[in-house]
């Protein structure tokens, strides 16, 4: 007899697969298509899903997810080494600044769902008041030594732009990159004295009491980045032209997954576990509510994504003023979902 827990989410599957529309059945032989993913992170908890769930497959995806450290992933895409990438609107403009032109084709989160933390001591030895204008709190974190994931990746860029709108310059704060798990390493041997990442990561110190939250993306910091495309599917635009099927079908898949994220959660949760097995459930809990807060139905790319997404870059001092983008024609399309 299968244990409940698989039952369970057999039958979450089963529910998914049923919702779909015949007219989404795949025909013919599977696609091989390679996804590049920046880093480990419930941001990509759809994606996940959708594979987990073998949505990919059941649309006739054959898809083989790579992580690709920060902005890799982006330039996987750009030289033909990965067919789709799971990038940030940030990443996705200022390519395009630059004359590499992706295309946006699924919007699974629209808030830049990054924490700041810093060891709880510091804060406390500092006066911090968790209270104060996000450009007060913000002023303890000058002279420490923060984690990101990677140079100029959108997490990295949440550094640059808070303190340079603090009126400071990024660089009285010692940036050190390494991946989400080292972050949290170096925090507990004191190697750091805080971190920026997505979720989970920041959420594990701040329920253990050893530290506290500077600035927190999905809870509004900085409230002008609102739409804001977090995790955003890209392609090359030919790729949506000479293979447009695949595209096609990874839109579809991702409706599904979302729809199955949104509507039942504590069954996706279930199954996100098995990929987060170091976290405890309350962490991961915590983690993906915060994820399920930002998924937008249908999972849209809007030009309001992209442009908050580019002054985002500006503020960050990744892009010049003058490199602004006229318009966003081409970078975005919503044929796909829905």
């Amino acid at each position: 007899m299968p244990a409940p827990g698989l039952s369970r989410l057999a039958a979450f599957a089963a529910a998914l697969l049923l919702a779909a529309p015949v007219h989404a059945q795949p025909g013919g032989g599977a696609e091989n298509v390679v996804l590049a993913v920046p880093n480990v992170a419930l941001t990509f908890a759809p994606g996940y899903l959708a594979e987990d769930l073998g949505l990919f497959a059941r649309h006739g995806l054959n898809v083989k997810s790579v992580v690709i450290t920060g902005i890799g992933s982006a330039n996987a895409v750009i030289s033909g080494s990965a067919d789709f990438a799971e990038i940030s609107g940030a990443t996705l403009t200022r390519a395009a600044a630059r004359g590499q032109r992706m295309v946006g084709i699924v919007g699974a989160l629209n808030r830049p769902v990054i924490q700041i933390v810093l060891r709880k001591a510091i804060a406390a030895a500092a006066g911090f008041d968790p209270k104060a204008a996000l450009d007060k709190r913000v002023q303890v974190l000058r002279g420490r030594t923060i984690a990101v994931d990677s140079i100029n990746s959108v997490i990295h860029a949440y550094v640059l732009l808070l303190a340079r709108r603090a009126g400071y310059n990024p660089d009285d704060i010692r940036v050190a990159p390494m991946a989400p798990n080292n972050a949290m390493a170096a925090f507990q041997t004191r190697q750091v004295d805080g971190f920026a990442m997505s979720m989970p990561w920041p959420l594990q110190p701040v329920l253990d009491g050893s530290a506290v939250v500077i600035a927190s993306g999905s809870d509004g910091d900085p409230a002008d980045m609102y739409p804001f495309g977090h995790n955003v599917f890209v392609a090359k635009p030919e790729t949506c032209e000479r293979r447009k099927s695949a595209c096609v079908k990874l839109g579809k898949a991702m409706v599904e997954a979302i729809n199955g994220m949104l509507d039942r959660p504590d069954d996706a949760l279930a199954l996100l576990k098995k990929r987060f097995a170091a976290f405890d459930d309350k962490l991961l809990a915590a983690g993906f509510a915060e994820i399920r807060q930002g998924a937008p139905r249908p999972p849209v790319v809007t030009k309001a994504d992209l442009e908050n997404a580019e002054l985002y870059n500006i503020g960050a001092g990744l892009l010049k003023p003058e490199e602004k983008l006229k318009s966003y024609d081409g970078l975005y399309t919503d044929e796909y979902v829905k």
